[in-house]
């Protein structure tokens, strides 16, 4: 799946989000020569654990943990630098040194103070569920074309009358939303100046460095963040984020041509959560579900809060492999269903009276399907010391069997637990 002939490879999520992408990434890593993070911001958690060590990466490359990898975070994610410099920190206290190692567009867009603040008075009133990082609204400053990006901070004292400008009109905006909470110019400033000197060595013309790593025949994992159904164009909108997760989105991403990218691995729970507001239509809203949650430790890394959780949808599925071009499936989590007698997946939705085996485009239609399901038998045996598909019980196998043919997509790795030696690669 990743090799030579597959150098470079889309890792996305292929569900809502949190489906162990973090964990995929790392393990591919070990093959790899460079990792990018081709967009999100710090609305992302990534969770990889080694050892006894626990990392939850947000901006970071999952791959940083290898001493051989090169991390990129691309000129289609966008910065918090504080939680940037706060993460290196934490790396360093556990003994992990990226120096050299770590590149970040000029391209890149920065989050302000600003974009947090309309965030937050946003989502009063919208009730979206964004985790206030203030991702949203730097993009939408991005696509306004009056954002500021990383290369800026090259030259603070010729970007004076845009700081104005975006002071001005912000605290117009927080004043709109009902908002008490302003921004000062003389702040940002202060801000700005701060954080550029931390910067400047990291910057760098990412897409340039992509390419040539292409170019010598490096290996090279373009990392996404969230899943395809919260893709601001193919997801569950208006209940999405502010850019494109799916793989088409990892070219433009990391500035680099779509020819150049040679394979998308779909990374899914072999259950689904949401976290947030929007359509789940497998939710599982009673014990099962709450058994789910603890069994899954299904919290946010970022927020905190409790993931919704149902059971696995294959028309989400099948919809993430159709807008992503999936080449194969990664599922994770396996073991958190160890204990379950039965397991109910969802095959199809009865939609008004109509069995339909599409994702509907319409997200009041997609709340108003019923799930129909088909209950495959559980193997109540753990899964933790699985490394290969034959270690797994009789009836996992076929769990993931039944999976595969559903949706249409090869599984090619299995996750039986959080640690990095807890993975299946499928021969």
């Amino acid at each position: 799946m990743f090799d030579a002939q597959t150098a470079c490879l889309v890792v996305v999520g292929a569900q809502w989000g949190d489906e162990g992408k973090g964990k995929l990434v790392d393990v591919l890593a070990e093959r790899a020569h460079m990792v990018v993070r081709y967009q999100g911001g710090a609305n992302a958690g990534h969770t990889v654990v080694t050892g006894d060590t626990q990392f939850i990466l947000q901006q970071i490359p999952s791959g940083i943990l290898h001493p051989q990898v090169t991390c990129i975070i691309g000129n289609g994610a966008v910065l918090d630098p504080d939680q940037l410099f706060l993460e290196l920190e934490q790396l360093a206290a556990k003994g992990v040194d990226p120096g050299g190692r770590l590149f970040v567009s000029d391209r890149a867009h920065l989050v302000l103070p600003l974009h947090k603040l309309l965030d937050r008075a946003s989502e009063k009133s919208q009730n979206i569920g964004t985790t206030g990082r203030g991702i949203g609204p730097t993009y939408e400053d991005k696509y306004g074309r009056r954002g500021l990006r990383v290369g800026d901070l090259r030259r603070v004292d010729g970007v004076q009358a845009e700081l104005v400008e975006r002071v001005e009109r912000g605290n117009r905006l927080l004043a709109m939303l009902g908002s008490t909470d302003r921004v000062s110019l003389e702040e940002l400033r202060t801000l700005l100046e701060g954080w550029a000197p931390k910067l400047r060595p990291l910057t760098a013309d990412t897409g340039l460095l992509v390419h040539r790593a292409l170019q010598e025949g490096r290996r090279v994992l373009l990392e996404g963040a969230q899943g395809a159904l919260l893709d601001v164009d193919h997801g569950t909108y208006p209940f999405v984020t502010s850019s494109n997760t799916t793989a088409g989105g990892a070219a433009v991403g990391a500035g680099i041509g779509p020819t150049a990218i040679h394979g998308a691995l779909g990374v899914v729970k072999a259950y689904i959560t949401r976290v947030g507001n929007g359509p789940l239509p497998t939710e599982a809203r009673d014990a099962a579900g709450d058994r789910l949650r603890e069994l899954g430790g299904e919290f946010g890394a970022v927020t905190g809060r409790p993931r919704r959780c149902g059971w696995f949808d294959t028309n989400v599925v099948r919809y993430a492999a159709r807008v992503n071009g999936l080449t194969g499936l990664a599922v994770t989590k396996l073991d958190v269903l160890d204990t379950f007698d039965a397991i109910p997946v969802g095959v199809a939705y009865q939609l008004d009276g109509e069995r339909c085996g599409d994702l509907p485009g319409d997200v009041d239609a997609l709340g108003r399907v019923q799930p129909v399901y088909e209950r495959l038998p559980g193997w109540q045996r753990s899964t933790g010391d699985a490394r290969k598909l034959a270690d797994l019980p009789k009836h996992a196998r076929g769990y993931l069997d039944r999976l595969e043919a559903l949706s249409g997509v090869a599984v090619r790795y299995v996750s039986v637990g959080t640690r990095r030696d807890q993975i299946i690669e499928v021969q």
